[in-house]
């Protein structure tokens, strides 16, 4: 049995990232309580799960970001501790508090501290104040056009409008001239209402040819923070990453480390404690400055545990049972270089549009050294209703060039049939000279690497 204070943990996600949790509380002595849709009944975390209950019916709104629904399953099943993945309610200050108030431990920050990051501005004055770079930009939401327009006479076009609240892409918009500011607003505010219930945006300055790179911290409760290195999340599509990779090929130690340490000390600022992860633009000069923080697992903390050997799931649990880390700075060593390819059903070919259906035929890749973390299986359903992530293939190399070829070989032996997936496209993007030679910023048409002028 577990040591840890944590007994049972109610997993409030679905996919792969359900079945990671699960794994790593398996590994803990910690039982898990599965949460499901109604589509969702046969998937692979629900068999994993020592137990399960179904939440509502397909659609999000109902199941999975139903907090009643989800409150009510974890004190049926006697559970102490809810963890929500990525996604969905994970970076909700409000569920937390709600867990909290119901005596239930939330495997992530407090409501305070997670507040503070939920709202971009504030996060963006917090570290100011404690004397990090941060990107210029508008100090609060914009409230009419005149802020807008002076902001954009200040500092000049392009201009990136950015929803105060969410992630992923979503209410996010360039404006390249005074014609478009407007019309970019507009859009913006209404795609992340719709998106994440809140309308507010705000103004930054945007850097082109930038790097995203963005640094793993773990904090526990008290006060003995880490960094586990950086991420490059450079490879977008839409303000959507698609490849990711530690370390970042394009860091040169002196910034690596300031980094890291500036990571940490935004941390700090926050209050936070548990897995985040701090994320930075650089500019063409080397110069970097803070861009968010996530209060979350990430997408790609494979690539990280990967290089560090650091199981950051179970370091999410091990914090959130009131334990110190059971490893300081010292301990962290950075080996080889891996790199993460995220597989998504969707077709390429007609503009990435989502793909659900059942999958007829399934070949995983393997070898040594390649890591893929999917919840599919031969004959499952994927439900139209959710994010069309339904795969990451992870492979490490003691090289760059030794993960890339690693990596083209897993993409070539990844076989789904009965969808439509992006492994074709991942697998020429990997292929390609801008990506081999580090070449690809935040605003590259990797459409036009892979396709040509065909897209």
């Amino acid at each position: 049995m577990s040591d840890l204070s944590i007994k049972k943990v109610v997993v409030a996600n679905r996919g792969e990232i359900a079945q990671r949790i699960i794994r790593a509380a398996k590994e803990l002595g910690i039982k898990s309580v599965a949460l499901y849709s109604e589509p969702d009944r046969d998937s692979l975390p629900v068999a994993m799960a020592d137990e399960a209950y179904c939440i509502g019916p397909g659609p999000g709104i109902h199941s999975y970001l139903n907090i009643a629904n989800i409150i009510s399953a974890a004190l049926v099943s006697g559970s102490d501790a809810i963890h929500p993945g990525y996604g969905f309610l994970a970076e909700n200050p409000y569920f937390a508090e709600i867990c909290s108030s119901h005596g239930i431990k939330f495997v992530g920050p407090n409501y305070d501290a997670m507040s503070r990051i939920g709202s971009k501005a504030l996060a963006k004055q917090i570290m100011a104040e404690c004397g990090l770079d941060v990107i210029p930009g508008t100090p609060s939401i914009i409230e009419d056009m005149d802020e807008a327009r002076e902001f954009a006479a200040k500092y000049g076009f392009p201009v990136m409008i950015k929803a105060q609240a969410g992630g992923g892409g979503k209410g996010m918009r360039i404006a390249y001239d005074i014609d478009e500011l407007a019309e970019c607003i507009k859009f913006a505010q209404a795609e992340a209402e719709a998106s994440f219930g809140v309308p507010g945006v705000y103004l930054e300055r945007y850097f082109k040819g930038a790097k995203h790179v963005e640094v793993q911290i773990l904090v526990d409760e008290q006060g003995n923070a880490i960094q586990l290195g950086e991420r490059d999340c450079s490879v977008q599509r839409g303000h959507q990453k698609l490849i990711e990779e530690s370390p970042s090929p394009v860091l040169d130690e002196d910034i690596r480390q300031a980094m890291g340490r500036a990571a940490l000390q935004g941390a700090k600022a926050i209050g936070y404690s548990n897995a985040g992860t701090v994320e930075f633009l650089v500019d063409s000069e080397g110069r970097f400055y803070f861009l968010e923080m996530n209060a979350r697992i990430q997408v790609e903390h494979p690539v990280t545990e990967l290089v560090t050997g650091i199981d950051i799931v179970k370091a999410q649990f091990i914090i959130a049972s009131g334990e110190p880390l059971p490893f300081r700075q010292e301990d962290v060593d950075v080996k080889g270089h891996a790199i993460e390819c995220r597989i998504c059903a969707e077709d390429p070919e007609r503009g990435f549009v989502p793909t659900p259906g059942v999958v007829s035929r399934l070949i995983l890749p393997g070898g040594p050294w390649v890591r893929v973390d999917t919840a599919l299986y031969q004959g499952c359903y994927i439900p139209p209703y959710y994010d069309s992530l339904i795969a990451k293939v992870v492979a490490w190399g003691n090289s760059r060039d030794e993960a890339i070829l690693r990596m083209a070989r897993a993409l070539d032996e990844f076989t789904i049939e009965g969808i439509s997936t992006n492994i074709s496209f991942q697998r020429r993007l990997i292929g390609s000279l801008a990506f081999r030679q580090a070449e690809i910023c935040c605003d590259s048409d990797v459409l036009a690497l892979v396709f040509g002028g065909r897209h």
